[in-house]
């Protein structure tokens, strides 16, 4: 009875989270008559691809299409996954084989940042952007989500990088095998479930982020897209039918990124939560 009940309550849990996601869905595919009905309808009666159409043929922004900005977030966010995967990998791996001074105050430092608030960092960064001559570049966007995405990587692989024992190192070492060669062939392909669950992060990180993206952003062209389903809402009214079919748009990369990496998304988290 207890099973039961669990089951249960966790499929009323499901329900109550995918509903949003279903309404978007049903949204996207209704004409707008049926969507500012009196009474509206769960599922569509004469369902349409009109507003999937309206989007992916026309211009938010003159000269833009959503095309245009959806490139944008995807330069952006597979930037951030690759170097913030490439520079957390580095760092776990010095903090967990290596003793130095500070060492533990580095990784209280980890924990610390995740803390502040980003909102708190939106106008040092600014200035640090101008300075660096970066304002108005994708660049701008990448080495700032790229920041926000290091601290629970390096935290989350440090634990992958001390539970592969030394031995299978010492091992590849007394065989002749060099640095490079026991980094790329014993430890990276340990690690990988480790670098699955933080590149899950990292993507979410940069593919949803906005206030950055209109801070740092002002050529039109050069917008991400969590910044271009603003224009779809207007000052006194707004379509919605546009507005959820561009966010169906909107989901999907990262539904099918986490689809490709669901396998070993579950085991890295549990691996990386008991070693280290």
């Amino acid at each position: 009875m207890k099973k039961i009940a669990l089951n249960g309550a966790g499929l009323l849990v499901a329900l109550f989270a995918a509903f949003p996601v279903y309404w978007m869905i049903s949204t996207s595919l209704k004409p707008s008559k049926e969507i500012f009905s009196s009474t509206p309808q769960p599922v569509p009666t004469h369902p349409t691809l009109a507003h999937y159409r309206e989007i992916l043929t026309g211009n938010l922004i003159p000269g833009v299409s959503f095309a245009d900005f959806f490139l944008n977030s995807a330069l952006v966010a597979v930037s951030t996954v690759v170097l913030s995967g490439l520079v957390a990998l580095l760092a776990a791996t010095a903090v967990a084989r290596f003793r130095f001074r500070l060492r533990t105050s580095f990784l209280i430092m980890l924990l610390i940042v995740q803390m502040i608030p980003l909102e708190a960092l939106v106008i040092p960064l600014f200035l640090m952007i101008q300075r660096l001559g970066l304002y108005n570049t994708l660049p701008s966007l990448i080495l700032t989500y790229l920041g926000f995405s290091l601290p629970f990587a390096v935290w989350m692989l440090r634990g992958f990088v001390a539970a592969v024992p030394k031995e299978l190192e010492e091992a590849a070492a007394i065989d002749g095998a060099s640095r490079a060669q026991i980094f790329r062939r014993i430890l990276f392909p340990l690690v990988a479930p480790g670098l699955v669950a933080t590149s899950i992060f990292s993507f979410i990180t940069a593919w949803n982020e906005l206030i950055f993206a209109l801070t740092f952003i002002n050529d039109q062209s050069r917008y991400t897209l969590p910044v271009a389903m603003t224009f779809f809402f207007g000052r006194d009214d707004t379509n919605w039918g546009p507005v959820m079919a561009a966010s169906t748009l909107f989901t999907l990369p990262v539904i099918i990124f986490f689809l490709l990496v669901q396998r070993r998304m579950v085991s890295g988290l549990v691996a990386g939560a008991v070693k280290g």
